[in-house]
């Protein structure tokens, strides 16, 4: 239980309290939120609102029965509440509950905010998978941090959360890449849709014998080198896979995982032939048309294998899979999760996230980029530029739906402009006011406050004290929304929040040095839990938190 859950489980039993005896089932869960202006108490709540229409009185008055409910539970944690418009009751906490609060945080240790969720599941994250036919994009960084990114939100709120990368090193885009590297090998032209970068140049110098090569181990060989290659960027990067899996393993065997997928879609009756092709019936589970299998040639489609994967990562325990595609992928959405449920599964346990793009922005103009032409910037160019935390950040800063300009320039500033420039140096900055203390004053103020706490005898708290302690208190519930809509953003503009109000904080608020030495002893415990939570914050981004900039 947090002090914010604990204050919501009150005014929760407070409005249970009043609800009518007729209406004893309770509908949607009152809110407890922060005010957007100031002045109107520490949270508000709607619950009379919405136990209006069992109770049968009017809103305010119901508001002031709820008031009274919660004073008689919460005593002098409840400083004042006052009712305001249609029925909003705003809720004034003493300083000893924000003591307290603190208190509950610092007591938490590393653990806070960890740990939420209501139904623990084991995920599978799959997420960046770009084909290994050149090298990683700066594109594919978003793709990256934002899987990366999730994969820690989810494992940190309680679930067993796997990373994995499946790599297409089988199909025509592979033999292209083999026949791309034979002819810049023997100076020619690259085949129509091959791929035209330097670093098919690059690889037919690398790679022996490659004017007289087979594309097919020409293709083997450069994928191997490329692969090699992603998984050190990735590495760089800081993005860590607990598998990468490959394509062919899918046809491998007898019988291969494809054959298995088909017979276990026939079993439920859901495949046919028509005109010598093999079709999966996903016009039957909400798809626009129904979709080949396997072409009248007997060769596999790239569905195919896509159906066959699906049921691998069922085969492999699983409950919940979520993959991250690129913005060209929206039609795969309602295929896959028709062919989830042919094959027998829940189509609610497969989300597939749809990342925008993400386009580089140096003064004022993007960077047009483009594969197969060779024209792009690599992540590890961008990472050479502007470094991993600021790529990670910045490509983390909006939702996955929408699309990010990436502005180099503010990137490569250091000053408050740039975003996780500000959040690193507050952290840097309470680094420096510890050390400043030292670390026995630093031990000595963390049990003061505790004793205080113990005794109830909190000081009187200035406003930044009061903000900065809800603000941290806010950090569980932005860990769980984070979770459930899969929103690595959210952390971001919290941390960036977070270091706003503890620079307020020690703008308006003298640490070190205050007087009383009790008053010195909160300051620098409150500059401990914020210093940690940004840490954690951060952490949850693969951003580091540095403690000197």
């Amino acid at each position: 239980m947090t002090p914010l859950r604990d204050l919501r489980t009150a005014v929760e039993d407070a409005s249970a309290a009043l609800r009518s005896d007729e209406a004893k089932q309770p509908g949607a869960k009152p809110s407890v939120e922060r005010p957007k202006r100031d002045g109107f108490g520490d949270y508000s709540t709607n619950a009379a609102m919405l136990l209006a229409p069992s109770v049968g009185k009017p809103p305010r008055e119901i508001a002031e029965r709820l008031g009274e409910e919660l004073r008689a539970r919460l005593g002098d944690r409840l400083e004042r509440y006052e009712v305001a418009g249609p029925g909003f009751l705003n809720l004034f906490l003493a300083d000893d509950w924000h003591t307290t609060a603190l208190s509950d945080v610092l007591a938490a240790g590393d653990a806070f905010g960890a740990g939420g969720a209501e139904r623990p599941e084991r995920i599978l994250v799959e997420f960046v998978s770009a084909n290994p036919t050149g090298p990683l994009v700066a594109a594919s960084g978003r793709h990256a941090a934002y899987g990366d990114a999730l994969a820690r939100i989810l494992a940190y709120h309680g679930h067993e959360v796997g990373r994995e990368y499946y790599f297409n090193d089988a199909g025509t885009q592979v033999r292209l890449l083999g026949e791309s590297v034979r002819a810049r090998a023997r100076g020619e032209e690259v085949p129509e849709g091959g791929y035209e970068g330097e670093y098919v140049v690059d690889l037919a110098r690398e790679i022996p014998n490659a004017a007289e090569g087979d594309p097919d181990e020409l293709a083997a060989a450069a994928v191997a080198i490329l692969f090699a290659r992603i998984k050190a960027t990735l590495d760089r990067f800081g993005v860590r896979f607990d598998q990468f899996f490959s394509e062919r393993v899918l046809y491998e065997g007898d019988p291969t995982p494809v054959q298995r997928a088909y017979a276990e879609l026939e079993r439920h009756g859901h495949v046919y032939r028509s005109d010598g092709a093999l079709w999966l019936r996903t016009s039957a589970f909400g798809d626009d048309k129904d979709r080949v299998l396997e072409r009248s040639s007997g060769d596999p489609t790239y569905f195919s294998s896509d159906v066959a994967y699906l049921e691998n990562k069922r085969d492999r325990g699983f409950e919940r899979q979520i993959d991250v595609f690129g913005a060209d992928h929206h039609g795969y959405v309602a295929r896959l999760k028709a062919a989830m449920q042919a094959l027998g599964g829940d189509p609610e346990a497969l989300e597939i996230l749809i990342m925008q793009f993400v386009h580089l922005v140096e003064r004022g103009e993007r960077a047009a980029m483009s594969k197969r032409r060779g024209i792009f910037n690599t992540l590890d160019e961008l990472i050479d530029d502007i470094g991993v935390d600021a790529a990670r950040f910045f490509m983390l800063q909006r939702s996955h739906d929408t699309t990010v300009d990436l502005d180099l320039d503010l990137a490569r500033e250091q000053s408050n402009e740039n975003p996780v420039y500000y959040v690193q140096y507050a952290h840097a900055r309470i680094s420096s006011v510890l050390a400043k203390a030292g670390k026995a004053r630093v031990a000595e103020a963390l049990a003061a406050v505790a004793a205080v706490t113990a005794g109830g005898d909190a000081a009187a708290l200035e406003p930044a004290e009061r903000a900065l302690i809800k603000k941290l208190i806010a950090f569980p519930d932005e860990v769980a929304e984070a979770a459930e809509r899969r929103a690595p953003h959210r952390i971001a503009a919290y941390a960036l929040e977070l270091a706003q109000d503890f620079t307020a904080f020690y703008r308006d608020c003298r640490v070190v040095g205050a007087e009383p030495a009790s008053v010195e002893s909160f300051r620098i415990a409150l500059s401990i839990a914020a210093q940690r939570t940004i840490a954690q914050a951060l952490a949850l981004l693969g951003v580091t938190a540095p403690t000197s900039m």
